[in-house]
């Protein structure tokens, strides 16, 4: 149809749409995926005048924060970097039975991966746990691959191998749980991440 334009100075538009519909058509028929159950993909999938697949429904799932039992401590923690390997922070807050605040703390990392980021937070508030003296401590992440490092008894990136083991050390002699949180509901420790990238401090901590 350019062609056509460029040598004959006219072009069809009705036949252009024609043809983009016919070969819309053509390879909608050899692919399987599905629309997203909006009314954007709908009126889309009208026009061209393809065959639809409707999408999995997807059911919302509620997310919430819990409130630790008594005694315990709750620390949600967050980490997060700029590109595969980009600048890198870390965070975490802790929580007491009521909800109270407790403390928290935010770490600048420099350049690193998202997974030295994530276990940066553990091996921090491990330590800060300890520093504490706590004894009943209850962590929670949304990088699901920190709770298989403790429920699968994986090996954590080498740099952390002293550090992790002092932090096993002292966690077989306390009572220590591990869960998964969807992001939603870890908002408090991402914004706590997102604060190392402002201060650009190796590590510091936030009082009451």
């Amino acid at each position: 149809m350019r062609n056509y334009a460029h040598f004959q100075d006219k072009i069809e538009v009705s036949r252009v749409i024609s043809v983009i519909k016919y070969l819309t058509r053509l390879v909608s028929n050899s692919c399987k995926a599905s629309i997203k159950n909006d009314m954007l993909d709908f009126n889309m999938i009208k026009f061209f005048g393809i065959n639809t697949r409707i999408g999995k429904i997807i059911r919302p799932l509620h997310v919430i924060w819990e409130f630790p039992s008594p005694s315990w401590v709750k620390v949600n923690t967050d980490g997060a970097a700029r590109g595969y390997l980009g600048l890198a922070t870390c965070g975490g807050i802790f929580h007491g039975s009521m909800g109270e605040f407790i403390g928290a703390f935010s770490a600048f990392l420099e350049v690193q991966t998202t997974l030295v980021a994530e276990f940066n937070e553990v091996i921090h508030v491990i330590e800060e746990a300890q520093k504490m003296g706590l004894t009943n401590v209850w962590l929670e992440c949304d990088f699901a691959l920190v709770c298989v490092v403790f429920t699968a008894k994986t090996n954590v990136p080498w740099m952390f191998r002293n550090r992790w083991n002092t932090c096993l050390n002292y966690l077989g002699k306390i009572r220590f749980r591990v869960t998964h949180i969807f992001r939603e509901g870890n908002a408090c420790a991402d914004k706590l991440a997102n604060l190392g990238f402002i201060h650009r401090e190796s590590f510091h901590w936030y009082n009451r």
